[in-house]
């Protein structure tokens, strides 16, 4: 089973790339701390579609966020010829846990479905 939750603040403004069709994916950093150690894990994330344009619009660097999706991994070769490799976490769900400055809210959490 291949399923990953996490709680943290955005590291990254959101990165929002348009693949045309009505298709986009939208990249960001999460940082989540480590349980009573100093420090946090960087995580990077990638939503698709209508969830990337609403994680577009709504986040922003230092956002609290709330996500659940699936580990995946890549590799690629960069421009001098090393092979690099990355796991990331492609979101099913994200709900957003912080208002964007300047939002007038009645409590509660809005989410951005896959």
């Amino acid at each position: 089973m291949n399923v990953v939750s996490l709680i943290g603040n955005l590291a990254t403004d959101v990165e929002l790339k348009p693949l045309g069709e009505g298709r986009s994916v939208a990249s960001f950093v999460v940082a989540i701390d480590r349980p009573g150690r100093d420090g946090a894990d960087f995580i990077r994330v990638a939503a698709w579609n209508k969830q990337a344009e609403a994680c577009a619009h709504r986040l922003a660097r230092g956002r609290r966020v709330a996500l659940d999706g699936r580990l995946r991994s890549r590799t690629w070769e960069d421009s001098e010829g090393k092979r690099r490799s990355s796991i990331e976490v492609v979101a099913n769900h994200v709900e957003f846990l912080s208002e964007p400055s300047g939002t007038a809210r009645a409590p509660g959490r809005e989410v951005a479905a896959a």
